[in-house]
């Protein structure tokens, strides 16, 4: 089953995508399950908005922010029954502020902890990007073409850098507290690295 992620950033891609979780009974409730009917495969989602009490689904009583990473929120906003009514929660006007703000502060701190770069590097990849986006629109095949050209530096770069950490005995934990990212994505940089 796939997690259906609310937030996404550029920068953390979906090391640190964001969702707004469920608290049923102070608890998370498993996944919301549809009957479609018979067969083998039953469908399911962790959705906030499915957790609407609706068909023998489990009704959320509070929301909370969660993250790909595992990082969930300690604050719990409870969902104001008077406002929702009997309504899907995916129709009703919910309020998200809460969780979006304490996602915004979680990756705050994961910001503040990963390396930061170079004022001339950052500057000039803010350039690429709009350079490619304005080229995407005027002529996509080479805004295609470029996107694969830098997709190649990238993956050697990227090989190159990765096998100097791992050379410098740098740890995975090390190294994704650096990217901002998860412990298995830096565990793999390092493992290609080493077959590189």
């Amino acid at each position: 089953m796939m997690v259906e992620w609310d937030w996404w950033t550029v920068e953390f891609g979906d090391a640190h995508a964001g969702a707004v979780g469920v608290l049923v009974d102070d608890a998370e409730p498993g996944p919301a399950h549809f009957d479609v009917g018979s067969g083998p495969e039953v469908p399911s989602s962790r959705h906030w908005t499915v957790y609407d009490g609706q068909a023998g689904r489990p009704r959320a009583e509070a929301l909370r922010a969660g993250c790909a990473c595992g990082w969930k929120g300690a604050a719990e906003y409870p969902v104001d029954r008077s406002a929702v009514g009997d309504q899907p929660l995916r129709e009703a006007d919910v309020d998200l502020t809460g969780p979006l703000a304490d996602w915004n502060a979680h990756l705050s701190l994961v910001r503040d902890k990963a390396v930061p770069l170079p004022e001339p590097l950052a500057a000039l990849l803010v350039e690429i990007a709009e350079q490619l986006t304005a080229t995407a629109a005027d002529a996509p095949l080479a805004a295609l073409r470029a996107a694969g050209v830098l997709e190649r530096i990238a993956d050697r770069i990227g090989r190159e850098a990765a096998g100097a950490l791992r050379g410098d005995g740098l740890s995975a934990e090390e190294v994704a507290t650096g990217l901002g990212t998860t412990y298995s994505k830096a565990l793999v940089m390092l493992l290609t690295a080493q077959g590189r």
